[in-house]
């Protein structure tokens, strides 16, 4: 037990993975959010032209309330964008897949699952 070493570090293979993991998720996230912008600087296709005063109010409302729920969605995009960025980051200077809480190495599965997290799920429990 004494000469059992404790890995302190991902191997650069297991990082590897983890960066591939990472890339498709960041390209998934900017072709996600390139349709949001789209989506919010396209004019609405559903002319309202045709249909009563009464209603365009409505749908007005209902407009405004679409582009702020569209903005807010592509807010958290980006931030997720910025921490899948930083991710990278971590993975280039070898110190991706550890908690800045603990210390510890993040489990595999753990970051499979939420590639951009710094915190293992004992430091996570923590939280609540």
């Amino acid at each position: 037990m004494a000469n059992e070493t404790v890995k302190t570090r991902y191997s650069d293979a297991e990082l590897q993975e983890f960066k591939e993991i990472i890339l498709e998720k960041l390209r998934t996230a900017k072709e996600e959010l390139n349709a949001l912008a789209s989506s919010l600087s396209s004019p609405n296709a559903n002319g309202t032209d045709d249909t009563a005063g009464t209603y365009k109010t409505l749908e007005d409302g209902s407009a405004t309330l679409e582009k702020e729920q569209i903005n807010q969605l592509a807010a958290r995009q980006k931030k997720f964008i910025e921490q899948l960025d930083a991710a990278l980051v971590r993975i280039e200077n070898k110190t991706y897949g550890v908690c800045r809480e603990t210390g510890k190495l993040i489990q595999k599965e753990r970051l499979r699952a939420v590639p951009h997290t710094t915190l293992s799920m004992e430091a996570k429990m923590r939280q609540n």
